[in-house]
C-alpha cells in the first residue's frame, strides 16, 4: 500500500504522450553536447575557410582572369580576417580585380585607400600608377569631358616625382604625351567649332592658347598657321577641313621614348 506521505501522481495517456519525445531528445542532448545540436538543427553558420586558402583560391582565379569570383575571395578575407597577413595582399589584388572588371571609380578608390594605409609598402610606385591608368582609362572622345586626361597626367606626373626610377617611368612619360595630345586636339576641335560659327576672336584666343602651351605637339604647326591666317584677317570659314580623323585618344605607344619593356606589377611585401 502506498504511504500518504508519498505524492501519487497519475499521468495522462495524452500528457504521457507529450513527453516522451521530449524526455528522448533531453536524454540525446546530453549525451551528446553541442555536436548533435548542430548536426540537428544546424549551427547557423557554414565553416569557413582559412585566410590562407581564401587567398590562394583568389589568386588562382585571379590568374585566371576570373576577376569577379577572385573578388569574392579577397572580400571575404578582409570582412573576416581583416588583420591576418593576408589582408594587405587581399586589398591590393581586389583593387587590381576590380581594375580589370573596369570598375575604374571602385578600383582608384581601393587603391588611395592602400596607399594611405600602407604608405611605406613597396608596392606603392605600382599603386600610384594604377590610380593613374584609372583615371586614363576613363578619357573619353575628345568633343567630351577631358576631366581623365587631366587627372591622369597629375598622377603620372606625382609617380615620376616620387619614384623617378620606378620601372612604370617609361609608360607614363609615354601616356602623359598621349593625354596632352588629347588635351591639344580638345582644344583644336573647339578652335574649328568656333570658326564654323564665325567667332574669330574666340578661335584666335584659343589658338595662342594651344600654341603656347603645347609647342611640341602634333597639331601645333597646324594651329600655328591657322593662327596666322586668323591674325592677317583670312580666316579659312566654312571650308575649314577637319583635322581629326577620329576623335579618340591617341595610342600612347606612338609616344614612347625606347622600346623598354614595362616591368609587370610587383608582388608587395606584407610589413610596413
Amino acid at each position: 500500500m502506498a504511504s500518504f506521505l508519498t505524492p501519487q501522481i497519475h499521468h495522462s495517456p495524452a500528457l504521457h504522450l507529450l513527453l516522451t519525445p521530449v524526455l528522448v531528445l533531453l536524454m540525446l542532448f546530453s549525451l551528446s553536447g553541442c555536436a548533435t545540436m548542430e548536426a540537428w538543427f544546424g549551427s547557423g553558420d557554414k565553416v569557413r575557410m582559412a585566410a590562407s586558402t581564401l587567398v590562394s583560391k583568389g589568386m588562382e582565379e585571379f590568374s585566371q582572369g576570373d576577376y569577379y569570383n577572385a573578388l569574392k575571395y579577397f572580400d571575404e578575407i578582409l570582412d573576416y580576417y581583416p588583420f591576418s597577413p593576408e589582408a594587405m595582399l587581399a586589398e591590393l589584388k581586389g583593387a587590381d580585380s576590380n581594375y580589370f572588371m573596369e570598375n575604374y571609380q571602385e578600383a582608384l578608390l581601393l587603391y588611395q585607400e592602400f596607399e594611405e594605409r600602407h604608405p611605406t609598402n613597396e608596392a606603392i610606385p605600382y599603386i600610384m600608377y594604377q590610380s593613374a591608368m584609372c583615371n586614363y582609362q576613363q578619357i573619353d572622345r575628345i568633343d567630351r569631358d577631358t576631366t581623365g586626361a587631366e587627372q591622369a597626367i597629375i598622377e603620372f606626373e606625382k609617380l615620376k616625382r616620387a619614384f623617378p626610377s620606378s620601372p612604370y617611368i617609361t609608360e607614363a612619360r609615354a601616356r602623359i604625351r598621349a593625354a596632352e595630345e588629347f588635351l591639344v586636339n580638345h582644344e583644336y576641335f573647339v578652335v574649328e567649332f568656333y570658326l564654323r560659327t564665325e567667332k574669330y576672336s574666340e578661335a584666335q584666343t584659343r589658338l595662342q592658347y594651344l600654341v603656347n602651351t603645347y609647342p611640341d605637339a602634333t597639331i601645333t604647326p597646324k594651329a600655328t598657321e591657322l593662327l596666322a591666317q586668323i591674325e592677317a584677317g583670312e580666316p579659312p570659314g566654312f571650308n575649314l577641313g577637319s583635322w581629326f580623323s577620329d576623335t579618340l585618344l591617341p595610342d600612347w605607344t606612338l609616344f614612347s621614348e625606347d622600346d623598354e619593356e614595362v616591368v609587370p606589377a610587383p608582388e608587395p611585401e606584407t610589413t610596413e
